[in-house]
């Protein structure tokens, strides 16, 4: 198969679809890649590197997308790559469609399948092709809170560990999935006091097994309102597959928080999980709501690239093999967990989560590729 990656455009995006190691193992199984020039400039990979393992280096966009069948990328497709999708054609990528109704509408009218990576499955249900860059996310989201906690870059003034006879920060964590479980670690080492709250037990107990100082509770409405009212920090990495996250924190609950405290959105892909997130950048990644700052960057892995490229490639790489080995539609037919990542295919939309959340019919996944 012919599998094209392009070059990532979103803003302050430098990470690439795939990497020359996985190029070199694509083109061992038969597969020939189109890399376009400088794709691989943000993670250290020239197109000399390219070349050695195997690909073929193509100038701009129009090339790869005019030619490869399977197209591999990182971010979703910005508006000049979808108007280069052509009927047929595989996209694998992130989406995040359930609050993009413009993307969504674009990828409907370009006939393509469209596998997203957020809602791939492992046969045990996990999140596979999410979790590697939910682990990122969630690590650098400590990292930002510390940032916009300093008095040059946020208001507050607050040591994330304190010091010696000065209490420290407390930051607050909403979900204990990958996000929250490693946004939790980090802080409770970097000597912050950690709350963690979320909707069932099991994530709740394994955190405290495994670090007695972070402090756990169910994410009832009136435990939420309360540790809101302490914390200095607060990471938000709530996650429903697929559909919009949940609004965990109302415009009304920013009165009640300490003034210059740190909202980190990392549910932002999927809508946000605060009622007064809006998609922010890295080139302008913060902006202040009643006192709070906000920082909501859609794709806070991107910061990484190298440690991220190189994290997802591990995780991606056996799904492109499979999807470029047996084909796209016999590829998705025979792997139910691969299947739950299409979620357009040639003008259906078949995630139940993104029908129901952008007002589309919804096709079984089966029946849209009977007819693919």
């Amino acid at each position: 198969m012919l599998i094209g990656v392009p070059k990532e455009i979103k803003v302050e995006e430098h990470r690439v679809g795939l990497t020359p190691e996985s190029v070199r193992q694509l083109a061992a199984m038969g597969h020939r890649v189109l890399v376009q020039a400088d794709a691989g400039a943000g993670i250290g990979a020239s197109d000399a590197d390219y070349r050695a393992a195997g690909a073929a280096i193509e100038p701009g966009p129009a090339g790869i997308f005019g030619a490869a069948e399977l197209i591999v990328k990182v971010k979703e497709p910005l508006a000049a790559e979808r108007a280069l999708l052509r009927p047929g054609q595989a996209l694998f990528t992130y989406l995040h469609l359930a609050p993009d109704p413009e993307q969504a509408r674009a990828l409907l009218a370009s006939g393509a399948i469209a596998i997203a990576y957020e809602t791939v499955t492992s046969p045990q249900g996990g999140l596979p092709l999410l979790a590697p860059m939910s682990e990122v996310a969630g690590r650098m989201a400590v990292q930002v809170a510390a940032h916009y906690l300093e008095r040059p870059h946020g208001r507050r003034g607050v040591l994330l560990s304190g010091a010696t006879g000065v209490t420290p920060a407390a930051v607050l964590v909403l979900g204990a999935g990958v996000v929250g479980s490693n946004a939790a670690r980090v802080a409770s080492r970097m000597g912050a006091q950690v709350s963690v709250l979320n909707r069932s037990e099991a994530p709740l107990r394994r955190l405290a097994e495994a670090d007695a100082a972070i402090r756990t509770a169910l994410a009832t409405p009136a435990a939420i309102a309360a540790a809101l009212r302490g914390a200095d920090a607060v990471i938000g990495g709530a996650l429903v597959p697929g559909a919009l996250a949940p609004k965990l924190v109302t415009r009304g609950a920013l009165a009640q928080m300490r003034p210059g405290a740190v909202l980190v959105d990392v549910s932002i892909d999927q809508g946000g999980c605060f009622e007064t997130s809006r998609p922010t950048t890295h080139a302008d990644p913060v902006y202040v709501v009643d006192g709070i700052v906000h920082y909501c960057v859609a794709n806070m892995p991107g910061a990484v690239p190298r440690t991220s490229t190189y994290a997802l490639n591990r995780a991606t790489l056996p799904f492109v093999a499979a999807l470029a080995g047996r084909g796209i539609v016999a590829a998705l037919q025979a792997d139910p967990a691969l299947c739950n990542g299409l979620n357009i295919c040639r003008g259906a939309v078949t995630r139940r989560e993104i029908a129901d959340a952008l007002g589309y019919p919804y096709v079984e996944a089966r029946d849209a590729l009977a007819s693919a």
